[in-house]
């Protein structure tokens, strides 16, 4: 990649954000989903956009580059993203993963530095069918029995389980995905955990709809069921948003699908592109 560097920023409340930083021109801020780092969730996608875009990659608390701190709920998260943002001192685009998606929405909301974002498959376990609930359960159940056992590797493969396909597993272990965020495991339990007893704002849509910028919510065309129905839950609460599909692609499309990702959202940030 060209031109890596790193930038920290302190938040709010004294934890200091580490992020990777990568390439030239008009910035870009990558949020992680709940499982990695920022820069095992977006490698492969940000080095296909580093010759167009500045890309940063920060990892949320206890991840990477960053500090640890107790605090893991969605609202620290979205004034992690924040707090960020304003560091940089100029407008931003903003991308996110699963939970992370959640987050840049919720960021969105709320600032006037965000000019768009983009959005890929949030997390909303609000409009899950039962039985797809029951994954869940089961995910983490088994997830939490694992990290007791000290195996924290079969860990992170239990939890993907739920938001991934058996191909997309075996494909996350090829390319060394699964060792290398075991060490992420337990922060992971403590995530999900304040996610279920603080709840998730941006699943509201009041709070969508304060959303002014635009929005493209990128979706896997081969997703689970509850990724698409929060897809276009999204475009159907945020004025003006968009749904755009990634062929062949599911949850895992960092992972798997990193060029058609990088591509969808080169087009999406470059600003003869955006929708009015």
């Amino acid at each position: 990649m060209s031109s890596e560097r790193t930038h920290y920023v302190t938040t709010t409340d004294g934890v200091t954000l580490g992020a990777t930083v990568h390439g030239q021109g008009p910035p870009l801020v990558f949020l992680q989903g709940a499982v990695g780092d920022g820069d095992l969730d977006w490698n492969r996608v940000v080095e296909r956009l580093a010759d167009r875009f500045t890309c940063h990659a920060p990892s949320m608390r206890g991840r990477g580059r960053s500090g640890d701190h107790r605090d893991l709920s969605v609202r620290r998260q979205i004034d992690d993203a924040l707090d960020y943002v304003d560091s940089l001192g100029e407008p931003v685009g903003l991308v996110g993963w699963s939970g992370g998606a959640n987050h840049a929405l919720g960021a969105a909301a709320r600032s006037d530095a965000i000019t768009s974002v983009a959005p890929f498959e949030p997390v909303l376990l609000g409009l899950a069918e039962p039985e797809q609930q029951a994954v869940v359960g089961q995910a983490l159940g088994r997830t939490g029995a694992l990290v007791a056992e000290g195996e924290l590797a079969d860990a992170v493969r239990a939890f993907l389980g739920f938001p991934f396909t058996e191909e997309e597993i075996a494909a996350a272990d090829a390319l060394g995905y699964c060792t290398a965020a075991a060490p992420y495991a337990p922060k992971l339990l403590d995530l999900l955990g304040q996610v279920r007893e603080y709840g998730d704002p941006t699943e509201d849509p009041a709070r969508l709809g304060a959303i002014s910028v635009p929005v493209t919510v990128l979706v896997g065309a081969a997703t689970k069921p509850v990724f698409a129905a929060g897809a276009r839950h999204v475009a159907e609460h945020v004025p003006g948003a968009r749904v755009r599909e990634i062929p062949g692609a599911g949850h895992a499309a960092p992972l798997t699908h990193p060029e058609a990702l990088a591509a969808a959202l080169a087009e999406f940030f470059t600003p003869r592109h955006q929708p009015a």
